[in-house]
């Protein structure tokens, strides 16, 4: 291990030591607090441009394998931990995470008190932040952070989209064989891939919907054709990295598939978007939701799950002019699932297909399936 310095934009100046990826690297600092599923949250395209912070203490110990990736490679940042472990004691390991995060070019920061981090972000939101192995000036620091773009101001769906199409191949995960099993399916849908995570498309083929997974960049005209000629039968937008309110041309992309009446589904950054494109802008909330033990009430049944969440950004109260609040958030009882009035659309803000985290709300997945 090295030292790495860091600094926020808030003006503090931290040394901790470095593991992981080396150099010089800029990203919005926030925190989670999953107790579980590090590889998972590392490997998740939704952490695009951001450091994460595990207010878990002890990260490292299970090592990391193919199985559990959610992705292609690991987008984040960095992530930041109190204390890493190098020797892992789990039998499905196959490398460490010291190991992923040298090969994906991914920072690791540790020793250091991620509970005053965590508690700071609490206070004074989500905020930028650089770290370097190579520099330890604040005032080099400060002019490589005053020089560098916000979050807000990427577009890191390029980034994490798939660039080819493709049909994934797996359902549900079963922890008794060790392996996916094999789909049954009776309908078809196009996920478009926002930086889609691979257990939402396990979960949605488990419920019975072959998925092909198509590019951020397949034009609406494609999709409305492939389903009035019965090849599809409804469309999942995926969650996603950054503020929703860039993506422009997703945003017109999906009001065109709004107005042709196309069963949709939509998680995270696809229950954003599709607010934004009904014409209710989203607001960044102070330092989002990131962890695994959120409580959500179902508002039909009135009981709680808990649930995996991870976001930045909400949707505003007065989106109940055009859909009912199915959901709500019992933390800060903002949105978190809607059902749009005279339209075949569902969404939620949180992960139902929880990886990792709690399965309470995987049936949503079954709910789409009926509706389409």
């Amino acid at each position: 291990m090295q030292k790495v310095s860091l600094y926020l934009e808030n003006g503090i100046v931290l040394e901790a030591e470095s593991f992981g990826a080396t150099g010089t690297s800029v990203g919005e600092i926030v925190f989670n607090t999953s107790l579980t599923g590090y590889q998972e949250i590392v490997t998740d395209p939704s952490y695009a441009g951001q450091f994460v912070t595990f207010t878990m203490p002890e990260i490292g110990i299970v090592g990391c394998n193919d199985q559990d990736m959610e992705s292609k490679g690991a987008y984040c940042k960095g992530i930041i931990v109190r204390n890493y472990h190098d020797r892992v004691s789990n039998f499905r390991s196959q490398e460490t995470l010291d190991t992923l995060l040298k090969r994906e070019g991914v920072m690791g920061i540790t020793q250091i008190d991620t509970r005053y981090l965590t508690k700071m972000l609490r206070s004074e939101g989500a905020m930028m932040m650089v770290a370097s192995t190579e520099m330890h000036d604040k005032d080099e620091l400060k002019a490589i952070l005053d020089a560098s773009p916000r979050i807000e101001d990427i577009n890191y769906i390029q980034e994490v989209s798939t660039k080819e199409s493709y049909t994934h191949e797996h359902a549900r995960y079963d922890a008794m064989d060790f392996k996916y099993q094999t789909p049954k399916t009776d309908k078809k849908i196009i996920a478009l891939d926002f930086g889609i995570k691979r257990n939402i498309l396990n979960e949605l083929t488990h419920a019975g919907m072959e998925v092909e997974v198509v590019p951020n960049s397949t034009d609406a005209t494609t999709i409305i054709n492939r389903f009035k000629a019965k090849e599809i039968d409804g469309v999942f937008l995926s969650n996603g990295p950054g503020d929703p309110l860039i993506l422009k041309e997703e945003q017109t992309k999906i009001k065109q598939l709004i107005e042709a009446k196309i069963p949709l589904f939509g998680i995270c950054l696809g229950h954003q978007l599709l607010s934004i494109s009904h014409g209710y802008d989203t607001y960044k909330l102070k330092f989002g939701h990131h962890g695994g033990n959120h409580p959500v009430q179902n508002k039909a049944l009135g009981t709680v799950e808990i649930t995996a969440q991870n976001h930045n950004y909400n949707v505003p109260d007065n989106i109940t002019e055009v859909a009912k609040v199915t959901h709500t958030n019992l933390f800060d009882n903002t949105i978190e699932g809607l059902r749009y009035n005279d339209s075949p659309i569902i969404s939620v803000q949180h992960h139902p297909e929880a990886s990792p985290g709690p399965h309470e709300s995987a049936y949503i997945f079954g709910e789409f399936a009926k509706m389409l």
